[in-house]
């Protein structure tokens, strides 16, 4: 349900607000705070969602404060103030009133507030941009019990952590804060499981983020060590590695929702550390009103003390690489010439077996048979056999003096004059044969 007012007052706000409640049949007021939101016009839509979402956890009656520019002289001279109820489904769990302001009304919006506070309920006052330098101070701020401010949406965020630090009250927070929360709590977590002691520690994340400053200062302050602070492409926050006496431990959170912790003797774990909406941080700062002393004692650490921070440098460890390569490099190079000289050993028994057996080839060729003439019936059988032996014997003659003369087995002249005395049986046995066909006829 929703009721404007035009050009209102407080109490005609607080007659709608009962009017509202009855109409939607919850006439009792059961929140537990009242959560004021100092934005502008641009940021109040994603203010207000996230103090809804938030308000699941912590019903709670949400004033949002906008102070509007005056465009004219006239306009600031004259005052007036236009306000949006919501109730029910539209305002959450809780009551939602937006109040504008114009004119002179801008600087005095501490009354407008005042009379729409929850009675005996805590108070606290957000500034999403735009937040003072010493919230304490501030007539919005002197209102709450608690001050929430976001460093990461200022225009110099480590300047401004510096400012914070020395205008710091008792009951101040900020967002940069809250969003290490589960950084600090790994990293204590880590630290129960070794019985080391911590002698470093470097914090990496992306440039201008006031929450890396908040947790080098947190170590540097706990630990009593020097911490380096690295920086990265991001996003937020991407790791932390903690020197120690037995080993290294390292949180490292690459693609801003998925982290690795790795504790020297332990297996590599993946932990859930995602990047977390505005209206969980809010719902985190509501759950406890008390000043935060760690905070408190980190901010006060100083940014000073930690020195410049570095940029992540890679060529190193490219260097490291190129060398690692490099040297394998020599190695093929080596193993391929290896490779390439038990190639040309074994090419060349390869090759005299070729040749060995090409030689068998040469001299197995010339042992090739004629066909066999056919005998006439007045030739004798054992002469065929006798010249057919007669013949053999010339042809492994002529092999043998064909493997003699292509292999050059023996550097002697021996084998000529062996073919010869090979010849001349054959031609005996010739001549005794052609004499006893003679003495046939």
């Amino acid at each position: 349900m929703k009721i404007d007012l035009t050009d209102t007052t407080a109490s005609k706000i607080n007659k709608a607000l009962v009017q509202g409640r009855r109409a939607i049949g919850t006439p009792a007021v059961g929140m537990v705070l009242t959560l004021v939101i100092v934005t502008d016009e641009e940021n109040a839509y994603d203010a207000l969602k996230a103090a809804s979402e938030a308000s699941r956890e912590h019903p709670s009656r949400t004033l949002v404060v906008i102070k509007r520019v005056s465009r004219s002289p006239r306009d600031r001279t004259s005052s007036r103030l236009d306000a949006e109820v919501r109730v029910g489904a539209d305002a959450g769990t809780g009551e939602t009133v937006v109040l504008r302001l114009y004119g002179e009304v801008v600087n005095h919006a501490q009354s407008v507030v005042l009379p729409l506070l929850l009675p005996d309920a805590p108070t606290v006052v957000w500034w999403p941009v735009n937040a003072p330098l010493d919230p304490a101070q501030d007539p919005l701020g002197t209102l709450a019990q608690r001050r929430v401010t976001d460093t990461y949406a200022a225009e110099r965020p480590i300047e401004e952590l510096t400012a914070r630090a020395e205008a710091y009250h008792p009951g101040d927070t900020d967002l940069s804060w809250t969003r290490i929360t589960p950084w600090r709590s790994m990293l204590a977590a880590a630290l129960d499981q070794v019985t080391c002691e911590v002698t470093a520690a470097e914090v990496e994340g992306e440039e201008f983020n006031p929450s890396v400053e908040l947790l080098a200062m947190w170590l540097a302050d706990r630990l009593s060590v020097p911490v380096e602070r690295t920086l990265s492409t991001g996003p937020g926050l991407t790791g932390v590695r903690m020197e120690t006496t037995c080993g290294p431990i390292v949180l490292d959170r690459a693609d801003g929702s998925l982290a690795t912790l790795s504790i020297q003797g332990q297996p590599d774990r993946a932990v859930a550390l995602k990047r977390r909406e505005t209206s969980e941080l809010i719902a985190e700062e509501l759950r406890r009103l008390d000043p935060d002393d760690t905070y408190a004692s980190a901010l006060r650490y100083g940014v000073d003390r930690l020195g410049e921070a570095t940029r992540a440098d890679t060529s190193s460890s490219l260097r490291r690489s190129g060398d690692e390569g490099s040297a394998p490099g020599a190695g093929e190079q080596g193993v391929g010439a290896r490779d390439n000289g038990s190639e040309a050993a074994s090419e060349a028994p390869s090759e005299a077996k070729a040749a060995s057996s090409g030689g068998k080839a040469e001299k197995k060729a010339p042992a090739r048979k004629a066909p066999a003439r056919k005998a006439t019936a007045d030739e004798p059988s054992s002469d065929k056999s006798l010249g057919e032996s007669a013949s053999d014997k010339s042809a492994s003659g002529n092999a043998s003096s064909d493997k003699s003369s292509s292999g050059n087995a023996s550097p002697d002249n021996s084998s000529p004059d062996k073919s010869s005395s090979d010849r001349a049986p054959a031609k005996k046995a010739t001549k005794k044969a052609t004499a006893k066909k003679a003495a046939a006829k």
